[in-house]
């Protein structure tokens, strides 16, 4: 990078703290849960229309989409959105992306608290921050003709507040725009997690819902029965029966959990329904392959054993959500991208790169022959609590390292 745009992005993120902390604030009191993002959107789709954007939509999704044309491409367009994208349609894309949702079904404002050091909220960190950054990195394009050339001199950029990556959002909101739009994007950034996280291994999952039923009866005249919670007690047991594959070359291991049981009425009553959520997760689609023809077994046996000792036995399963691997990936061109994001991340910060795998939007692009990185833009920690924390002065690597994977060669 020239000196001019590494001057210009110091001053920017010097310049700009006071007004990232206070868009920061703003943003995390304002609730998102998962497929519930809608005044998150509203609220960050008129901020950019506010700073110059004019290529700005909310989607089917809730995804709030801002494309940045190159200025010259702008100025050729007659100016309304739909002719501009019938001009750049051919053109490819960088998609950079913060997801809107956080892990917490509050409807009410969230409580934002702070000290000198520290901000605390629910979300804050993930994923609120790293939103911020992008944002403001965004706010410098958007107001500097010469940046936005240099960000879009291959292809142009698309800024995406997107929807549904937590939990059994099953990653909705990217799932969707790729569907729409993934045929022209060239790479892709998801922003999220902590300094200095830089992931491009993905770790996929598959999650189900384990639905029980039987006849059930009264806990001593109907002792006997088929006991529904037993029943899901039993499949559990056999599910931990595995031992989860580890790849010896690459390292990859598998994880599976139980996160939820219930079932039952009284305590003198036999249960006639129980469930349980079970997990498995692998960085190794070969992994997740193995883990699915086991679970399956182990259901399909318990659904047939159920059937020979209660006529009303009954063993289902419900999908809850399915997060993909990565298939089909040009591995140098995905080893190019992901050393040039970790040399950005190591230059602003003096670190060595966490290159650790996660679960994150990315696995949609991986999925689809995409590379991408996930990138953390800020320090904290308790992510998933009411108590997650992020530290304040810690935008200012993050907002650089934004602009700089933007800007740097």
């Amino acid at each position: 990078m020239d000196l001019i745009f590494a001057n210009a992005i110091r001053r920017y993120v010097r310049d700009s703290h006071a007004e990232e902390l206070e868009l920061l604030r703003t943003l995390a009191r304002i609730p998102a849960p998962s497929h519930h993002e809608e005044r998150r959107a509203s609220f960050i789709a008129g901020w950019l229309h506010a700073h110059g954007a004019r290529y700005v939509r909310i989607d089917d999704e809730k995804n709030v989409i801002c494309l940045l044309a190159n200025p010259r491409a702008e100025r050729k367009a007659s100016g309304d959105a739909q002719t501009l994208a019938e001009h750049v349609k051919n053109r490819t894309l960088t998609m950079y992306a913060a997801h809107m949702d956080v892990v917490f079904a509050d409807e009410d404002e969230l409580p934002l608290r702070e000290d000198d050091e520290r901000m605390y909220a629910p979300g804050v960190g993930d994923d609120t921050a790293n939103l911020v950054n992008l944002l403001m990195a965004t706010k410098f394009l958007l107001q500097n003709p010469l940046a936005r050339e240099r960000a879009t001199r291959k292809g142009n950029i698309l800024i995406v507040a997107n929807t549904c990556e937590e939990g059994l959002g099953n990653l909705d909101g990217t799932r969707d725009l790729f569907g729409e739009v993934g045929e022209w994007v060239d790479r892709y950034f998801s922003f999220d997690l902590y300094l200095p996280q830089c992931i491009s291994v993905c770790v996929a999952s598959e999650r189900y819902q384990i639905d029980v039923e039987c006849t059930g009866g009264h806990s001593y005249h109907d002792y006997g029965n088929a006991n529904a919670i037993e029943e899901v007690c039993s499949i559990i047991e056999d599910l931990y029966r595995i031992n989860p594959p580890i790849d010896v070359m690459d390292g990859a291991h598998t994880t599976m959990n139980v996160g939820k049981i219930e079932g039952g009425t009284t305590i003198n009553s036999i249960p006639s329904h129980a469930m349980a959520k079970f997990e498995f997760r692998s960085s190794s689609t070969e992994n997740i392959e193995v883990m699915r023809s086991f679970f399956n077994a182990v259901i399909e046996r318990h659904r047939r054993e159920l059937a020979l000792r209660d006529e009303a036995g009954k063993v289902t399963v419900t999908t809850l959500g399915v997060r993909p691997s990565a298939q089909g990936v040009d591995a140098e061109a995905l080893k190019r991208m992901t050393e040039r994001s970790a040399r950005i991340v190591k230059r602003v910060t003096g670190q060595e790169p966490d290159l650790k795998p996660a679960s994150t939007d990315a696995n949609i692009p991986l999925s689809l022959g995409v590379p991408a990185n996930t990138i953390g833009t800020v320090r904290g920690a308790k992510l998933h609590t009411r108590g997650e924390w992020i530290e304040k002065k810690s935008l200012r690597q993050g907002l650089e390292v934004v602009l700089r994977l933007m800007l740097d060669d």
